[in-house]
């Protein structure tokens, strides 16, 4: 008896193998195992999987570039599990694809909790005409937002920075991701721009701009959307 999802652990850890084997059976996942980057990619076409949980240290091929391999046609969410803790490797796997990023060793029950929210949100349709989180909607066709069922003025830029975030609830998105999205590349380095964006889209929508629930920092890195 499965939840319906199967997964695919990229990971040459026998003891990361057992203890996910485990854990997400347990919770009536399916699972699928690749022991380096090279098996990991033929088991990702061959079985399809609904999530990869991926270690960037393969014997084989480096895990970046097995992410880099897997974006160029595999949309659903990947995770990164790695001991590798250094922001600026955290960075590139999210900007390689990376829907997000956990070091080891990790907590069961956070992993678990971060591909719920990675599955749910992949099963969304990104058309919804209506999107809604908390007192606040989103009328994607005719770009009204309101906060308690009132309009609330958002220039175009926060606007289109609020629908970007909604539609990655849940992913790490790193300041560079979205500057590039939403300005250009030109922009790809402004950090300072973003948060001031971020800040007034908090005062808009948000109860308490100062403990933000929707729009999550990630120091260092980024913006997490929250919409639970």
């Amino acid at each position: 008896m499965t939840n319906g999802f199967s997964i695919l652990v990229i990971d040459d850890e026998i003891q990361i193998r057992k203890l996910l084997e485990i854990s997400l059976e347990a919770n009536d996942y399916k699972v699928n195992f690749a022991i380096n980057g090279k098996e990991g990619i033929t088991a990702a076409a061959s079985h399809q999987p609904d999530l990869i949980l991926l270690d960037l240290g393969l014997p084989d091929v480096d895990g970046q570039d097995v992410l880099v391999k897997l974006r160029e046609w595999f949309q659903n969410p990947i995770i990164i599990l790695s001991v590798k803790s250094a922001e600026n490797e955290i960075v590139k796997a999210l900007d390689n694809g990376a829907n997000d990023y956990l070091t080891k060793p990790f907590r069961t029950q956070e992993l678990l909790a971060r591909m719920r929210t990675a599955l749910r949100v992949n099963s969304i349709q990104n058309n919804d005409p209506i999107a809604s989180f908390g007192d606040v909607s989103i009328d994607l066709v005719s770009r009204i937002v309101k906060v308690n069922n009132e309009i609330i003025k958002l220039t175009a830029t926060e606007y289109s920075l609020l629908v970007l975030l909604y539609k990655n609830d849940g992913r790490v998105l790193t300041h560079q991701f979205i500057l590039k999205e939403i300005w250009g590349q030109s922009y790809s380095e402004q950090t300072q721009y973003l948060r001031v964006f971020v800040a007034q889209l908090r005062k808009k929508i948000e109860k308490d701009p100062n403990r933000p629930k929707f729009i999550i920092t990630e120091s260092g890195v980024g913006y997490r959307f929250n919409s639970t």
